[in-house]
């Protein structure tokens, strides 16, 4: 089985597919989702801000979230993210396979607290999802960007322009909220963790513009359709 985590604009368009639904109980709460069939790939689909959006970024219970695909025996897991963009020639709708990221959330969040454990980031997102979902691209004749560091911040408010050109300082290609916790605690559960992010806006102080969640749900809307394609031919190729 393979997990798919779908973000802002994703994750209900997952779940719209219909499947059977999921209960995992894990220690740290219950990880819900609906189990599909897409090719040879049984996947679970699991919405990380639930059903009409409505749990925030710093609230996703992302420990059950990896607790429970560990208990399910999955090994990989897909996801997607809707990102503000650092760089001006990554336009809206262009698509990213996560390479590396800068954790800022001050969340600390990990699956040993009783033990001492130190797990090893060298690849920060795992190498064969990454390989999957930019095999699917190709075939599919998508264009993804092969690599872009991701600076996850807490939440739930958008950066500040001068934040912005910090990050940009430390070499971010684009700013969101969750993937850098899901990273963590994904390879603490052993799991092959890969995030295709989706630019839907230019961040703050580069974008002429005040930034809205409208906006962000907008372009998520435009590249859904794109974005499931590539999910779901990269899944069968993990599958197989």
């Amino acid at each position: 089985m393979i997990g798919i985590v779908g973000g802002t604009g994703i994750g209900e368009r997952l779940l719209a597919q219909g499947g059977k639904p999921m209960e995992v109980t894990t220690d740290k709460g219950l990880l819900i989702g609906q189990v599909v069939q897409i090719g040879r790939a049984e996947a679970l689909l699991v919405g990380r801000h639930s059903a009409g959006h409505k749990v925030p970024p710093h609230l996703v219970n992302y420990k059950a979230m990896a607790l429970g695909m560990k208990q399910l025996g999955i090994k990989h897991c897909l996801s997607t993210a809707a990102v503000g963009g650092l760089r001006r020639e990554w336009l809206e709708g262009t698509l990213v396979a996560c390479s590396d990221f800068l954790d800022f959330t001050g969340r600390n969040q990990t699956l040993f607290d009783e033990q001492v454990v130190h797990t090893d980031f060298t690849h920060p997102f795992g190498p064969e999802g990454r390989n999957a979902l930019l095999e699917a691209g190709t075939e599919l004749g998508i264009s993804i960007q092969p690599a872009g560091l991701y600076l996850c911040g807490n939440g739930p408010r958008y950066e500040t322009p001068a934040e912005i050109r910090l990050y940009g300082q430390f070499g971010a290609d684009m700013v969101g909220m969750t993937a850098a916790t899901e990273a963590i605690l994904m390879r603490e559960a052993g799991i092959d963790y890969a995030c295709l992010a989706i630019i839907t806006n230019l961040a703050a102080g580069i974008s002429p513009n005040p930034l809205s969640h409208e906006e962000v749900v907008d372009m998520m809307n435009q590249t859904g359709p794109t974005v499931v394609r590539v999910l779901e031919f990269a899944a069968q190729k993990l599958a197989a």
